[in-house]
C-alpha cells in the first residue's frame, strides 16, 4: 500500500495518508477507460440536430412541368433532394447519444485513472482548505505551496464552499465534488488534489467514507426482522398441514 504526505495549505507536512491498493494500486485498463470516456462524452451531446426531408419542406406539391414533351428530365416535385431548396436525404434527426455502461466498468475506469495519476506521483492530499474568505490570489498561492502545477483537479467536499469560490476563477483549475468524481476529469487534468476528507479510503472509488457501525447494525436488524417475517408464514403453513393430517387420520 503506497502512502502520500498530507500537506497543509501553506505546503508544510501534516502527516501521512495511505493510498489503498484497491483504488490507487490497480493495473490501468486502457480499453475500459477509453470506452467509459467515450460514453461520457457521448452523453454530453444534446442530439437536437434536425434536417427536413422532402416531405417536410414547405411547397413542392405541384408537378414542375408535364411528364413528356419538354425534353427535360422527369420531375414530380420541386423539393427533391437534388433540387435547390429541396429536402435533405438521410440527414440527421434528433436522437439520444447516451450509451449504457456497466457500473463495474465505470468503477474500474475510475480506479484505473486514479492509479495512473498515483503511479506518477500526481496525487496530492491537503489536510483542509482554510480560506477565511473567497480569494483567487490565495488559491494561486495555495496551489503553488502544495506543488500543484499544470492542469489541476481539486476534489472538494460539502463544507468547502469558500475554497470552491476561491478556485473557480482559475482557468487551469477544475473544481469537482467528491460525489461527482469521474474518469474523464481525472484523465483531463495533470494533478488531482484531495483533502483528507475526500480522499477515497474504501474499496469503491468515489465514496471516501464507509458506512458507520450504527448504520450496519440497523441494516443487520432490518435483515433479521425480514427473515423472521419470511419464516413466520412457513411455520404457520407447516402447522396447518400437520393439523389437516391429524384430522384425516381420525
Amino acid at each position: 500500500m503506497a502512502s502520500v504526505d498530507i500537506k497543509t495549505q501553506a505546503g508544510k507536512k501534516a502527516g501521512t495518508a495511505e493510498l489503498v491498493d484497491s483504488v490507487f494500486g490497480v493495473e490501468p485498463n486502457i480499453s475500459v477507460m477509453h470506452q467509459v470516456v467515450t460514453a461520457q462524452l457521448a452523453a454530453r451531446r444534446a442530439g437536437t440536430h434536425s434536417t427536413k426531408t422532402r416531405a417536410e419542406v414547405r411547397g413542392g406539391g405541384a408537378k414542375p412541368w408535364r411528364q413528356k414533351g419538354t425534353g427535360r428530365a422527369r420531375a414530380g416535385s420541386s423539393r427533391m433532394p437534388n433540387w435547390r431548396g429541396g429536402g435533405i436525404a438521410h440527414g440527421p434527426k434528433p436522437r439520444d447519444y447516451s450509451q449504457k455502461t456497466p457500473k463495474k466498468m465505470v468503477k474500474l475506469a475510475l480506479r484505473s485513472a486514479l492509479s495512473d495519476r498515483a503511479s506518477d506521483g500526481n496525487v496530492i492530499v491537503v489536510d483542509s482548505w482554510s480560506f477565511d474568505a473567497p480569494s483567487t490570489k490565495g488559491a494561486v498561492a495555495a496551489l503553488a505551496a502544495v506543488g500543484a502545477e499544470g492542469k489541476v483537479l481539486v476534489v472538494l467536499g460539502d463544507g468547502d464552499t469558500t475554497a470552491w469560490k476561491s478556485f473557480r476563477n482559475l482557468t487551469n483549475v477544475h473544481c469537482l465534488h467528491v460525489g461527482e468524481l469521474n474518469t474523464y476529469d481525472v484523465l483531463n487534468n495533470d494533478i488531482v488534489v484531495f483533502t483528507a476528507d475526500t480522499l477515497p479510503t474504501g474499496a469503491e472509488a468515489g465514496k471516501p467514507k464507509a458506512a458507520s457501525s450504527t448504520d450496519s447494525g440497523d441494516s443487520a436488524a432490518a435483515v433479521s426482522s425480514e427473515d423472521e417475517n419470511e419464516q413466520t408464514p412457513a411455520v404457520a403453513t407447516a402447522d396447518a398441514d400437520a393439523v389437516d393430517a391429524g384430522e384425516e387420520e381420525e
